[in-house]
């Protein structure tokens, strides 16, 4: 499990990464831009809604459990 988390954190960072490539490189002068940057804050928001799912579905099938913080302590 946690090397899916990496493997999650990493594709979200690197994602994260090219949008800002695309985003400080701009659109080349005579043709029509293009939509790089969109497309990866997309797999952006894909990745982290796919970690999210994947952490709760290991919750609910007992892979993971919660610790919680102690109260009172």
């Amino acid at each position: 499990m946690s090397y899916l988390v990496l493997l999650a954190f990493v594709a979200i960072l690197g994602s994260l990464g090219a949008a800002l490539y695309f985003m400080m490189r701009g659109g080349e002068e005579g043709k029509a831009p293009r939509n790089h940057m969109a497309r990866a804050l997309a797999f952006r928001v894909g990745f982290s809604i796919l970690l999210f799912v994947c952490v709760l579905l290991a919750w609910k099938l007992g892979y993971i459990q919660p610790t919680g913080l102690p109260i009172g302590k």
